[in-house]
């Protein structure tokens, strides 16, 4: 899964040097802006077939916290 996050980020970024980590966080890559992560986001939930609300986008922390929901949200369906 952190694999298909960070070839979804380099895609949107057009950055194939990005490597995420389940501690990466937003302000530690260079134009992953609010615009950038919406995105981001929007992929992630078409790439696994799930849907995040929008106070849980809001509070994801970092990538790990975003694995950790879509691996719940996938298990579910």
């Amino acid at each position: 899964m952190l694999n298909t996050f960070t070839r979804i980020l380099r895609d949107l970024l057009l950055n194939d040097t990005i490597v995420l980590t389940m501690t990466t966080r937003r302000e530690e890559i260079a134009d992953w802006d609010s615009l950038a992560y919406i995105s981001f986001m929007v992929a992630v939930e078409t790439e696994f077939g799930v849907k995040f609300g929008v106070a849980e986008i809001e509070s994801f922390e970092n990538v790990g916290a975003i694995v950790r929901r879509t691996r719940a949200l996938s298990a579910s369906t």
